[in-house]
């Protein structure tokens, strides 16, 4: 890369994370209190938890790690499904195309709104688990590590499926929670990998939840599936992939 090019790139570096920033403060203080967003992200989630933990012979304690995954896989990829296409209606979203900003800003942007609303949410059960059931953190460090990457991955997730060109919010939740729901039964979040029959468990390797799910169990102590690095290098992955698939789709449906 020749050097004026590199300056110019380090130059913009600032200005591109201040757009995407603003993007996500503006889906924060427009869309974090809605109704649908609060059922999608937080009620569903939990009640989908509450219908298999009754009747669970496994103490409350052990099942905290379960439902701060699913939380954060419902809470994050709640956000840009909903806001994407009302803006879409209200034209609004025009004017974040025709902005002077990359696209790889506008798809950051979006996706650090689900991904600090997931982050928020998360912080919930994680607390009533301490407080109420006295849920032991073995590794806070990879707990954390589980939460960020998890959140991040499932709200470009939420922010790739939000491209399809629609002005209707059901039809990309239709999408996604076609996509969702499949997710927490093949991730090990109920049923354990290793209990699994030989096609469920090689389903689960292709699902990002699978590997969020791991590194939360092993930051409360559990034993880890498939290994610490592996959790965390597959999790990066899909969020490259979701990242510049997110882009390729809102340029080409933008154009």
């Amino acid at each position: 890369m020749p050097a004026i090019d590199l300056i110019t790139f380090i130059e913009r570096v600032p200005r591109e994370f201040a757009a995407a920033w603003a993007i996500a403060r503006k889906d924060m203080l427009t869309y974090y209190i809605r109704p649908n967003i609060i059922v999608m992200g937080i009620l569903f989630p939990l009640f989908m938890f509450l219908a298999f933990a009754i009747g669970n012979p496994a103490p409350p304690a052990a099942l905290i790690p379960g439902l701060i995954a699913i939380t954060i896989l419902f809470s994050a990829s709640s956000i840009e499904p909903v806001s994407i296409p009302i803006e879409r209606r209200v034209k609004t979203f025009d004017r974040l195309i025709s902005a002077p900003i990359s696209m790889h800003s506008l798809v950051l942007g979006e996706s650090m709104s689900g991904f600090l609303y997931s982050l928020g949410i998360a912080m919930f059960p994680l607390v009533i688990g301490i407080l109420v059931f006295q849920t032991p953190i073995v590794s806070a460090a990879v707990l954390v590590l589980g939460l960020v990457l998890g959140a991040f991955c499932f709200a470009t997730m939420g922010t790739l499926l939000a491209s399809y060109p629609t002005e209707n919010v059901g039809d990309v939740m239709s999408v996604l929670n076609l996509i969702r729901l499949p997710l927490i039964f093949i991730s090990g979040v109920f049923i354990p990998i290793e209990t699994m029959p030989k096609i469920g468990q090689v389903i689960a390797f292709f699902s990002p939840l699978t590997y969020a799910n791991d590194l939360i169990r092993y930051g409360y102590g559990d034993s880890t599936h498939f290994g610490l690095l592996q959790d965390v290098v597959v999790l990066l992955i899909f969020i490259l992939l979701f990242q510049f698939i997110s882009h390729g789709l809102y340029k080409k449906f933008n154009e």
